[in-house]
């Protein structure tokens, strides 16, 4: 606590000759926060953005970026390799001639021309330039890769990054809040000097300063105060090829339908209000990104996608190449969902069609739904469009989840990362959206079969179906809509419902026969292996209040209290109470007050 206090000290001396201002340092005003391996100074008064349950967050984040180095680093040793045995293969391809075959001789026994040209494929090793083969064996060192973090606010994220990430070469931090990036810098200095040379703190526009450092960043991490839509564009510019970006968006109200335009005008998606609505904002994110990088020649590869708390977080790898581009209608649909039972249908944008060895790109079929819903006769409300190929990839996710295992001392969220990773590596990765089995149940207004009895009569049926990690009630499945209306036909005969009006939804549904005759007799795979297991996968909030934070800067007041806390709340007000009562009206008080 030593180098604490100097820090402070220096602080102190620093500001005793400026002008009182928002930055002005006060011992009194800041409690230090521990979080994995750094240790920050936060001030009280909410001055610079801190949120606690974001621990969740940046525990995932250093997750995934150690599995991105190590990738990184085996992606490299195989384009070596690869690399290698074509030189060789070459070589075997193009038999050397006896003249040149005496000459090489001659050279391997200590002489070489030097006076001739030496072309890369030369077997002498003896250059007339010896900076050059050094040189060339530089370029086929990888180098530590160079993180920028976008919205550092107090820089927690990035001194956590820095000191826990092995292998990082610098962590770039930027903010445009004057009194963010001075607490940056104070609690960069407080870590000590592996933080001190690695990580740098930027006043700077981040949408400026990505777009005059383009394609420099192996590591790009977004994480602000809402929508994260203004600065995508720059972003995906400043990503180096096969690196990764890190985005949280936390505007769930627009993403899940609270406010369709505006969902619309940001994220160039119109979202709908169905019990798949989180995974739904996740696939409208990433088509945003995916959009934006498309201008630019790029596509993304998501590696995982994730809903937590109260926001929705992508890792996604972005590279260039034009012709793959052309591939992003393929992974790009339309949704119709029917507004009176809950079947749903996806559009895809576009197909193609493959003639030799040529491939030709076109516009979807469709439309894949009538007008009227087929099973309850309804109409159908558009959606999208949304990404529906696949959100996260399932080798990224086993070795994500085998290192957070591994060295689990060293997360402290590791009980709610390690949940989420578990659920979502026994996803269906190729079925977009999912069904709830309540919603199905309120439709036709019967009671509920059981999850084990629901699941069971599909894969009975010769479909597949998995749980989901963004809901405990999620049933993914690629059954037809016509199918598991059929299994829910055949659970009613058997569980009969009351009569009701015969314009309802599920009075239609059930006024036709099933073609289907379900089978629920439990299904070996009926259970996962974690629900085998009994290992938790939907955990709690640690603590109440475990949510979304008031933004920086603005006064907490009482109507904050839900977020914040009711003590915490009265805590500040007593503070400013003290704070504004003048000291002359102080003492008057103290002198009037009667020794009792």
């Amino acid at each position: 606590m030593a180098a604490v206090g100097e820090t402070i000290g220096d602080e102190e001396k620093h500001h005793t000759a400026a002008p009182e201002t928002t930055s002005s340092f006060d011992i009194n005003d800041y409690t230090i926060v521990k979080e994995g391996e750094a240790e920050i100074l936060m001030n009280v008064k909410n001055q610079v953005f801190y949120n606690k349950a974001q621990v969740n967050n940046r525990d995932m984040s250093i997750a995934v970026l150690r599995t991105f180095i190590s990738k990184r680093q085996q992606e490299h040793e195989a384009r070596l390799l690869s690399k290698k045995m074509k030189i060789e293969a070459k070589k075997v391809v193009e038999p050397i001639s006896e003249p040149e075959a005496m000459e090489h001789d001659e050279k391997s026994n200590g002489g070489c021309d030097i006076s001739q040209d030496i072309s890369q494929d030369e077997p002498c090793s003896i250059s007339e330039n010896p900076a050059a083969n050094h040189g060339r064996r530089v370029q086929e060192d990888l180098k530590p890769p160079r993180v920028l973090e976008a919205l550092s606010a107090s820089g927690l994220r990035a001194l956590r990054y820095a000191r826990e990430v092995e292998g990082i070469e610098k962590v770039v931090a930027l903010d445009n809040d004057k009194a963010s990036v001075e607490s940056c810098r104070r609690n960069i200095r407080l870590n000590g000097s592996v933080a001190s040379s690695k990580v740098e703190s930027h006043l700077v526009d981040a949408r400026v300063y990505m777009l005059t450092h383009p394609k420099e960043f192996d590591v790009v991490d977004l994480d602000p105060y809402g929508s994260p839509s203004i600065f995508l564009d720059s972003a995906v510019q400043s990503v180096a090829d096969g690196g990764i970006l890190m985005c949280t968006a936390t505007d769930m109200a627009v993403l899940c339908g609270g406010n369709g335009e505006v969902c619309y005008s940001k994220y160039g998606a119109y979202p709908l209000k169905g019990k798949y609505h989180h995974e739904m904002a996740l696939r409208i994110l990433l088509a945003c990104i995916e959009s934006h990088a498309n201008r630019y020649k790029r596509y993304i590869v998501p590696v995982l996608s994730v809903k937590m708390d109260f926001y929705i977080r992508v890792f996604v790898r972005i590279f260039t190449s034009a012709s793959a581009m052309k591939n992003t209608p393929l992974k790009l649909s339309y949704v119709y969902q029917c507004v009176g039972c809950d079947s749903f249908h996806l559009q895809s944008i576009g197909r193609t069609v493959s003639k030799n060895t040529s491939v030709r790109h076109l516009p979807g079929f469709g439309p894949v739904v009538s007008q009227e819903c087929s099973d309850c006769g309804k109409k159908y409300n558009v959606g999208g469009p949304i990404w529906s190929a696949p959100i996260h990839d399932m080798g990224w996710v086993n070795s994500i989840l085998a290192d957070v295992k591994s060295i689990k001392e060293r997360y402290p969220a590791f009980d709610r990362i390690s949940a989420v990773l578990t659920t979502i590596s026994e996803e269906l990765p190729d079925v977009p959206l999912f069904l709830c089995l309540h919603n199905l149940c309120a439709t036709l207004k019967c009671t509920s079969p059981s999850a084990v009895m629901f699941r069971s009569a599909v894969i009975n049926a010769g479909y597949r179906i998995s749980g989901s990690h963004v809901s405990s009630l999620a049933m993914k499945t690629d059954a037809p809509m016509d199918v598991i209306w059929d299994i829910m036909r055949c659970w009613v005969k058997n569980h009969p419902v009351k009569g009701q009006s015969p314009d309802l939804a599920g009075s239609v549904i059930l006024t036709k026969e099933p073609v289907l005759q379900a089978n629920f007799a439990r299904a070996v795979a009926s259970l996962s292996k974690a629900q085998v297991k009994k290992v938790a996968r939907f955990l709690p909030n640690p603590e109440r209040h475990w949510g979304p934070k008031v933004r920086a800067g603005r006064r907490i007041t009482s109507k904050h209290a839900s977020l914040v806390g009711a003590e915490v709340v009265k805590g500040l007000q007593k503070l400013e109470e003290g704070e504004d009562e003048p000291a002359s009206k102080r003492e008057k008080t103290e002198e009037s007050t009667p020794n009792l």
